[in-house]
């Protein structure tokens, strides 16, 4: 079942829970966006290429890009160079990108034990950080050399963390199993 139909469903599941009275308080996805950094590759172009290639293979749609708004002597950055990349996906694309992350590329993961749920804040907004791009079957893995990471977050209207948690959990989202802590 997709990420679309379990969000309509939602609602009959949890408004005991959380005591709905009418669908429009259950949480929806609005949004997903995701970003990254080039660090010191923005002076090369190739590489910049390279990396709106793979951002536009992922997520279906050419990502923006992102300026530096002050110059830093320290890090050799210049007023107005590419920092980074971004792209937003709603809708049909953003349906279908959460179906790939979840049931295909983050089991590709090393060492993959569940996300943590402190990657959900008190807003309702879950971001995770990925530290190579190739577990998404879209890109090659034959230049393992020219590898980055890159940051999805999910935007939903839920208000608190606790219902965001049950909400993502409910669409399939592997969060890790909380953990006692005894004395």
């Amino acid at each position: 079942m997709n990420i679309k139909k379990k969000q309509k469903e939602f609602f009959k599941e949890a408004k005991t829970e959380f005591a709905y009275k009418n669908v429009m308080q259950a949480p929806l996805l609005d949004k997903v966006v995701l970003n990254t950094g080039v660090g010191k590759l923005s002076k090369d172009k190739k590489k910049l290429e390279l990396i709106i290639d793979r951002m536009t293979k992922i997520s279906g749609q050419k990502p923006a890009s992102r300026k530096a708004k002050k110059s830093i002597a320290a890090f050799k950055l210049r007023e107005g160079e590419v920092v980074g990349f971004q792209t937003t996906l709603r809708g049909d694309r953003m349906f279908s990108f959460l179906d790939k992350f979840i049931d295909v590329a983050l089991p590709r993961t090393k060492d993959f034990r569940g996300l943590p749920l402190s990657s959900i804040d008190e807003m309702g907004n879950c971001t995770i950080g990925l530290k190579e791009h190739t577990i998404f079957p879209e890109t090659s893995d034959e230049e393992l050399r020219d590898v980055f990471g890159l940051s999805v977050t999910i935007v939903t209207t839920s208000g608190d963390k606790i219902e965001t948690t049950a909400f993502l959990r409910y669409l399939g989202f592997p969060f890790k199993k909380e953990e006692v802590k005894e004395k």
